[in-house]
Parts: C-alpha cells; structure tokens; sequence
C-alpha cells in the first residue's frame, strides 16, 4: 500500500501513530514491509492456507464474535445431508462434473429452502426459475450456467442456534479448516509457525465488542484462478471476528486506478448493467418478467430489481420505453457465453472478432500471455487506441516482438489501426469512484491539447454521427440505437458533452423530471428513470454532492459533508451490525448506528444501512417479499436471507467454502489435498503459445523450480502508458529489473545490475538484476524456496523500455471473474541477456521438451 497507493497510506500511518499494529503479508519485504509492525513473507500463492490457518486457530480456541455470527451470519443454518466437503471427496466438493469442469450447486444448498445469491453467477436455475426454455449455447457454461441462485423454497431454512448440530455451517466450517493448522501454514506457505501464531493473536486480540481489524488488499489478490476465493476466505475470517459493518472493520481493495470502483459500479465489465445487475442471456422467450423472476431475489432489496431494472431502460431510452414494449427491454444485448478480454483474444484468432477499441487498455504489454495479444490483434480488420501516447498496443504491427523473430511480417498484417488521441483527467470534468465508494468530482483545470479529446466526447460524438448515419432506417436491428435517449447539453468550442448532466442522469429523475434523492424512490411503473440505482441520490436536491468539500475539521469524524458515497452517502455498508440484535451498539467506544426507541427510529452517526424505521424486533409478515421480508436483525439486506455467509450456497462457480489448491503452474505439491489444482478453473481452448507447465510431482516440473511474482511501483502506472513517456519518472525507473536474494544469486550466478534471463513456457525476457534482501528465501514442504520478483510496467515503447513480464504468463482464469492468475507462477532464471529473433522461440522451445510440456500439460479437471 505504501508502493502503491502512497497517499492513502498517510491514514495508516495516522492510526499507527494512534497505537495500531499494522501487520504486511506480502512475498517480498517493500517499504509498506519496513513501516509496518510486523512482516510475514508467504509463497505466492498461498493466501488460503495461510486465512484458513488462521480461521482454524479462530474457531479452535474460540475467538469468534459468537453473539454477532448466531444473529447476523448462517452459521446456524443446517445444510443438506447430501452435501459433501472436500474432506470427504479428496479435495472437491460435491456436484462436480469433471466432463464439463462445473459444479451443480443443488447439494450447496440449506435444509429446508434454496436462495438466490446477491452476486456472482445467478443465473444457473434460469429454467426452473421461470419454467421457460434456454437457448444459451454451451459456450456460455461460466457464465449461464454457473453456480447461481436456485428458486427459492417454501418456509425458512432450518437452524441450530446452539451451533451444535453436525451439519450447521458453523460446524462444517471447523471440520472444513481443521487441518489447516500452523504446521500446515509453514509447510505450504513458508511462514514460520512463530510468526504464524503472532499474526493470530494480533488480529484476535483487535477483534470483537470493544475493536475492529481491517484487511486492505492489493488487487492482485485477486488475480489468481482462487482469485475470488481469496477474498471469500478473507470475508469468513471477518465475519467470525465481528469485522464486517463496523467502523474500522471490512475489507478494502486497494485499486489500482482512481476509479477502478467506478467502472464496475457503472461497468466496463461485459456481463453487468450499471449498478450490478446482471446482463440478460440469450434465453428463449426472454421478456422484462421472466427476466426478472429469473434473476431477482425473494427476499432483501434485489427483491426490487424490477423498479432498478424499469428505470435504467427509462434512462436508456427515454420516451421510447413504455410498459406497452416492455420498456424496451429486448433492445439490450444478450450474451451467448462468456465475452471476457482473453475469450475476445481467442475469438479475435478464430477470425470471429474482426474490430476492437482499446479505450486505457494497452494489452500487447499489459495482458497476460501478451503475445496472444498481439496475435489476436494481427487477426483484426480495424482496431482504434484511444491513448495519451503511442502505447505498445498501437505500434506492434510494425516493432512488436513478433516481427523481430519473424512470426509477423509487417507487410502481411492486414489491421487497420487508428490512434486517436486521449485527454487526461486534468483536461475534462468528471468523478472518480475510489476504494470507498466515494463518488469525488473533479473540475476540468486545462482544455486538452492538439486533438486529444475525453472518453465522453468520443463516446458521445461516435454515437450522434452513427445515429445520424442510421437515420430514416427502417430495418428493426436500428431501433435500439436510433430510439436511444441521446440529448446531452454540449460547451466549448469542441463541443465537449457536459459532465454533470450524465450525472444527473445516471442520478435519476421523476415523472416531472425532478433529481430523485433516493434509490428508494424508483418504481417499476416507469414513472421514474436512473441510469444506475445505487448512484441514485449523487445529484439530490440539483446539487452535485460529489463535488463537496466541506474540511474535515468542519464536521464530525465520518465527514458525510465530503463528496458523496453510494448508496444513500452511506460510508459504512452493513452498518446495522455494528449494533447488536436489540439495537444498541455492541460497545459505546465503536459505536455508530443504534436504535432510538423514543423516536422509533435508527439514528447514529452513519446514514443507516437499513429502513429507518424498522425496529429491532421486526418480524416481517408471512408472504412479505423484497426489503419488507427482512426482520429487525438482517442486516445484510442485499442478501437473499439477510444474513453474511460464511458458506455460500449460492453464487460461485467453484466452491462454497475456500479451499487451498495450488496456481496453475507451481513447483510444489498440494499438501492438503489430492486436488492439485482448481478443479474447475477456465482454461482456454489450446493454443501453441499458451503452454501450461507441470506442477507438484509431475514429471517435468523441476525444469521451472521458482515462483515468480509481478506487482507494481510508485514511480509507474499499470503498462506503462502513464509513465514511461514521462522523463522525471523514467529517470527514476529506467529499466525493466527482476528482484532476487543473494543466495539465488550465487547459486544462479547473477551478478547485481547484470542481466538475467527468466524463462516459462511462454516466453522469455530478459531484466536487470536486483540482488537485495527482500526476496528473503522461504524453506516450503522441507526445501528451499526462491521467489523473483517482476515489476510488470514496462515495454518496448517511451523513455524507459524493456521486455514485458506479462510475456512470461499462461491464461488459466479464474472461473468466477475471468482474470487472469499473475501473481504465482513457475520460471526459471540464468544469467545473461536473452537470445534474439529465432533463437528465442528456440529457446522457449527447447525448455518445453526438457519438462515434456504438449497440449493436455497442466489440463486436467
């Protein structure tokens, strides 16, 4: 945090000076490692084993927030006889189809009932949801078929709030994490078992009525193919210790771009619409209720999505949606499987993807397997960059890796490539949506130079002369585009759309066309439009309250009077758990929403999570369904039964409870289990260029004995883009480097400042070498264990160049998320630069034969 996100690290250091312990987890000791009070280096990859050790020590010496996990979690709730953990089954849990690498969900779920999940893959039970038929091809499997939500069941799920019973989720989680003992965690992760048992205690003792412990991720965490998993494991721990909904408690994700939150709020993510509700599929007979029943919960508030759903077509369409055409709702796109970046890649070299626009992106660097990139892109008819600078992704037709060994000849590529340039943040208005949720305006400072122009001109000019293009068209496929609501206000002299009313759209407005203050007040009658439901509220009262900035010496220690935080300017989600069941808060020192019974209401110093004037004793009335089904102690009111799941039984593709497998390509055994690895992580289709390596005690796997790791530094931005053009940061980060301990180093033979190669199975670069201490050495199942560290920015383009490290990584995903796994992979490493042209894929090559890699390596379910 303190590499990456410097100024945010400012508040930990404030609260460390305050008499908080900080506590780094990390492969590599960096200069968060050197402020915090305590650093554990772990192996990459292992973040599971080292969270279910410390659940395990949790649950074993009792020191879960017990009163808080029987009221507000499902530990209670008693699950199906026929469920079986990976205890039971080797390492998979039941419902595995090794054929199609799936799980079928049904034995997830509780005794007595089944619950449509708040998030992740919820459309599985499309068909029993709604009776009707499916035309969704088997491509689509991740996402159509995944572990969603089942239709509901009559009555409630059964409970033991004793959590006595066998088969309660609080008793299957102890057997669950059992073996994932101190011993365990060494031997897998490399952490001694001293150190192991510190952390414990640390975070235990910062835990329950009277203190929160926060996590705060790097979002590499979740680029592994356990990626969500990770941070399911990190929300059981949070859970069981009283952490979630409370101040100075939860999880944060560390992004790593100003409003990384933002674009999935109002999503660049292919299978979302704005406000995460989730993309239609390409089902037969699909109307707006059949859609609806499928994918709304019965109880909580995605028991609204009809009035979510109604008012973000009134805002696509305006006038054009009625109740007589469904609102519209056949004019939204539907997928037929999943359309993530890596499945374009691979459908841009079957020649089904012929135009791509890269918008920020620069994935001929910044990609895994980052050949597979370029190859895709030499496969296209046209591609358009929008950029600051000539990034990789625009030039490599003519200077890419590919033409030097001859793979690619210029002359041969048929892309037509378009650079258009961008206008950086100082040059036009707008929000940044960070960690917190927190929406912040900022104020157009300079007009951008020469032609750069912002995203929102170009998006919005393209769609003005399209629609001017399709005009008087007849042909139906138009309609969608031609009836879009396109009336956006234009300033300036390039005509510039204005900033502020796409926020007042996306905020929302009435029959009459008044700003709406609340996602409360959307109905489904289309009286109302909102182009995202839980920014509603961003642009109360006409005001744009994201640009607010009353001092935090002005107001009290939440500063409600800063920007605004979605939903409701809410800063703490969940907030009704920081009060216990009767309402009153579980100490007066982490206080912050209680129950006011003279004035029957919730109050405090956050805006209530939760219907103010729902008391504590509520019991909802029998056949209440939506927000009205929640009693008084259901706080977590996205859910489909209120409560926080430390199981899932609905919802992931891959698991209902997070179990250690080993990354793709490791050089070690699973010790836990005889899973090796995922069993149901999205492998692509076979590709010559994305070899997969042996793992554990496979032949062949000692040929890439290292784990290798990539991450980021303060003095560059993601591929480079950003900062390799710019001279003050190249003079800081000249050059591309690998980190490495000194005892790798004598036994490699590399020489600090010289040249290293790194090779995988995918690739070689070469880098110069750091030789430091803080790659310290992990002693991991009884060996030795070196680790290389791979700073991930750079590439042939700029002031400051090198060879890409993503060059190095296969395309194994993550089966919930489709990201990629980065941060643990297998190299290994030798002195000297690279080899050039020919000799390099000869060299990959010959690697492949000695760990006797072909195309069913490292493919197994």
């Amino acid at each position: 945090m303190a590499e990456c996100h410097p100024v945010g690290f400012q508040w930990v250091m404030e609260a460390k000076a305050r008499g908080a312990k900080v506590i780094h987890v990390d492969p590599r000791f960096t200069r968060t490692s050197a402020l915090a009070d305590l650093h554990v280096p772990l192996r990459a990859g292992t973040d599971i084993a080292f969270l279910g050790g410390i659940v395990n020590y949790v649950l074993r010496h009792e020191k879960y927030f017990r009163e808080y996990i029987v009221a507000y979690s499902n530990a209670p709730m008693i699950l199906r006889e026929d469920f079986q953990d990976t205890e039971d089954l080797a390492g998979v849990f039941s419902g595995l189809d090794t054929d199609t690498r799936s799980y079928d969900n049904t034995t997830w779920q509780y005794e007595g009932t089944e619950v449509q999940a708040a998030s992740g893959e919820r459309d599985q039970e499309y068909e029993e949801r709604t009776r009707g038929g499916s035309s969704v091809s088997e491509a689509a499997r991740g996402e159509a078929h995944g572990a969603g939500g089942a239709a509901i069941g009559a009555g409630e799920p059964e409970r033991d709030e004793t959590l006595s019973h066998p088969r309660c989720v609080f008793q299957v989680l102890k057997r669950h994490y059992a073996r994932y003992t101190p011993e365990l965690v060494e031997q897998v992760c490399g952490v001694p078992q001293d150190v192991f048992r510190q952390v414990c205690e640390l975070v235990t003792e910062n835990s329950g009525r009277d203190r929160t412990t926060a996590f705060a991720y790097a979002v590499g965490w979740t680029q592994h193919t356990v990626g969500v998993q990770n941070i399911r494991a990190a929300s059981v721990l949070q859970t069981l210790l009283g952490n979630i909904g409370r101040p100075g408690g939860g999880i944060l994700a560390l992004r790593g771009h100003a409003s990384i939150q933002g674009s999935t709020d109002i999503p660049t993510l292919f299978n979302l619409l704005p406000g995460y509700i989730p993309m239609p599929h390409a089902h037969q007979n699909q109307d707006l209720d059949a859609f609806v029943e499928a994918e709304a919960a019965h109880k909580g508030y995605w028991g609204n999505m009809r009035s979510y759903v109604v008012s973000l077509l009134k805002a696509y369409w305006g006038d054009a949606a009625s109740a007589d055409n469904d609102f519209c709702f056949d004019y939204l796109p539907r997928l037929t499987g999943s359309h993530s970046t890596y499945e374009t890649t691979m459908a841009q070299l079957d020649g089904v993807c012929k135009g791509y626009f890269l918008l920020g992106e620069n994935p001929a660097v910044g990609n895994a397997n980052s050949k597979l990139m370029r190859l895709g892109m030499a496969n296209l008819d046209w591609l358009v960059v929008r950029d600051f600078s000539l990034i990789e992704s625009a030039t490599w037709w003519q200077d890419g890796p590919e033409i030097e060994t001859g793979e690619l000849r210029t002359e041969d590529i048929r892309t037509e490539v378009f650079f258009l340039p961008a206008a950086a943040h100082t040059e036009k208005d707008g929000s940044f949506t960070n960690t917190q949720r927190l929406l912040q305006w900022h104020h157009q400072a300079v007009e951008p130079p020469g032609d750069s122009r912002s995203d929102l001109w170009f998006a919005y000019h393209l769609g003005r002369i399209i629609r001017r293009k399709l005009a008087g068209s007849g042909d139906e496929m138009d309609r969608p585009v031609l009836d879009l609501a396109w009336d956006y206000p234009t300033k300036g002299r390039q005509a510039e759309p204005d900033a502020e009313a796409v926020l007042a759209e996306i905020n929302g407005r009435d029959a009459e066309g008044n700003p709406l203050s609340s996602y409360e007040q959307l109905k489904p009658d289309g009286s109302t439009a909102c182009g995202c439901w839980i920014y509603c509220g961003v642009y109360a009262d006409g005001v744009n309250q994201a640009a607010r900035r009353k001092p935090g010496r002005e107001q009290d220690w939440v500063a409600a009077e800063w920007a605004w935080a979605w939903p409701a300017n809410r800063r703490i989600l969940y907030n009704r758990a920081s009060a216990d069941p009767e309402g009153r808060p579980w100490s007066e020192r982490k206080a912050l929403v209680w129950w006011d019974p003279d004035k029957g209401e919730w109050t405090g110093h956050d805006v209530p999570d939760f219907k103010k004037d729902k008391a504590p004793d509520h019991e909802p009335p029998e056949g209440a369904s939506g927000p009205e089904a929640l009693s008084g102690t259901d706080p977590f009111i996205m859910q489909a039964d209120g409560k926080a799941w430390l199981y899932v039984p609905a919802g992931l593709t891959d698991g209902p409870l997070p179990a250690h497998y080993e990354p793709q390509d490791s050089p070690f055994p699973n010790l836990l289990y005889d899973q090796q690895r995922n069993p149901v992580r999205q492998l692509l289709p076979p590709h010559p260029d994305n070899r997969y390596q042996p793992s554990g005690d496979e032949p062949g796997s000692g040929v890439f004995p290292y784990v290798a790791t990539t991450y980021r530094l303060t003095e560059h931005h993601t591929a480079g883009g950003m900062s390799r053009w710019q001279p003050y940061l190249a003079e800081l980060q000249p050059e591309f480097f690998c980190e490495v301990s000194p005892e790798l180093a004598a036994e490699r033979g590399l020489a600090h400042t010289g040249w290293a190669t790194i090779v995988s199975a995918r690739g070689v670069v070469e880098a110069r070498v750091l030789v430091t201490d803080r790659m310290a050495p992990l002693t991991v199942h009884g060996r030795r264990l070196h680790q290389v560290g791979l700073p991930y920015h750079w590439g042939p383009n700029g002031y400051s160049t090198g060879d890409a490290a993503n060059e190095l990584l296969h395309l194994s995903l993550d089966p919930n998320t489709h990201i990629q796994e980065t941060k643990a992979f297998a190299v290994d490493i030798r002195p000297g630069r690279r080899p050039r042209g020919p000799a390099a894929l000869a060299l990959v090559r010959a690697y492949r034969i000695r760990a006797g890699i072909d195309e069913h390596t490292g493919t197994e379910p």
